[in-house]
């Protein structure tokens, strides 16, 4: 219950009806709008993949995959996916997709270990991409432009949004503001990550915080990262590290910044045995995803996920992650909410 936020007087502006079917159009409209803005084929993703292969996302590390033994494999062990960046990167190679094109899909993960409230279900939705580059474009200059057109396909929706529903007025800037995790911290020396991300959006409503994993210059991090997906570790030109980063949007429903978007360009080889050895994790070399990249099998590229359920949350305005999809919650969270004018689904 400590992460349950209960806005005062809130009342959701569209009913049942009309939340189910505004999901139904922001989720038809912004995929088509994404694939035509990043040149996107839809594919079609697994739910789970084989253990031990070095596949699944281990996320920060700490979290566990919910698994099953597979019974005509012997017993093998199966994942639920965290997410698909590195199947992505795989399923890139197989296909042969050419450079400045690339691929999304549904994502559907469970997230056992996930802190329930307003934002954390044990459902993760998410649209996860993944788009071939050159060895030019790992820059700080391309991943900005990747951002843009993202953020470009979520106004897009959100005034289409509005068109068919006017209670639902457009609330986001005309341009989205970055900053390095870094410059956050000499912004605001004294918050926590998550107050300095929050004090920043409520400013610009709109931002992308980049360079996030590796340690800043109070010896800590801005939040954990894998070491084999988004690179984190090489200096960009404006001389930080990092060519990764989350994207927030100011939810005015509930007083706090949301990350809307998780993305970055990935590891090239000499990035990805940096960090394995700055995570102390350089026994997963060994694995079947980690032989290939370092055998320059697979392309260069840039990927993310960004959340199904988080975006029509913060398009229609409401204040729970369970008005907008179906999931287990707590009995007092769920008696708390619908006391409150939450009426989780």
């Amino acid at each position: 219950m400590s992460y349950l936020v209960l806005p005062p007087n809130y009342k959701a502006l569209i009913d049942l009806k009309q939340t189910e079917q505004a999901i139904k159009l922001i989720k038809d409209f912004f995929q088509q709008s994404l694939s035509s803005e990043l040149r996107l084929r839809r594919v079609t993703a697994p739910l789970f993949v084989l253990a031990g292969q070095g596949i699944n996302d281990n996320l920060s590390g700490k979290e566990r995959p919910v698994s099953f033994p597979i019974k005509d494999m012997d017993d093998k062990q199966a994942e639920i996916v965290h997410s698909l960046a590195k199947w992505k990167r795989l399923t890139l190679a197989e296909y042969c997709i050419e450079d400045k094109y690339g691929i999304y899909t549904d994502m559907n993960a469970i997230r056992a270990d996930e802190e329930l409230g307003n934002l954390h279900s044990l459902y993760v939705d998410q649209w996860d991409w993944e788009l071939c580059i050159s060895p030019s474009d790992r820059s700080l200059a391309f991943l900005k432009s990747v951002v843009r057109r993202i953020y470009a396909a979520i106004r897009q929706t959100e005034f289409l949004l509005y068109e068919q529903y006017p209670v639902l007025h457009p609330g986001l800037p005309d341009e989205i503001t970055f900053i390095h995790s870094e410059e956050l911290l000499q912004l605001y020396p004294n918050l926590s990550p998550k107050e300095r991300e929050n004090e920043f959006t409520r400013t610009h409503k709109a931002t992308f915080i980049f360079g996030i994993g590796a340690p800043l210059s109070n010896g800590t991090k801005h939040d954990e990262r894998a070491p084999d997906y988004d690179d984190w570790i090489t200096t960009n030109e404006d001389g930080y590290q990092g060519l990764n980063g989350d994207m927030f949007v100011w939810n005015d429903v509930m007083g706090c910044a949301i990350e809307l978007s998780s993305m970055g360009i990935r590891v090239d080889r000499e990035a990805m045995l940096k960090q394995l050895a700055l995570c102390d994790c350089e026994d997963r070399k060994e694995l079947y995803f980690h032989k290939k990249l370092l055998s320059n099998e697979l392309p260069l590229c840039i990927g993310g996920g960004i959340g199904q359920s988080r975006l029509c949350l913060f398009l229609l305005k409401k204040a729970h992650i369970g008005e907008i999809q179906a999931s287990i919650w707590p009995d007092d969270m769920r008696k708390t909410c619908q006391e409150n004018g939450i009426y989780l689904i």
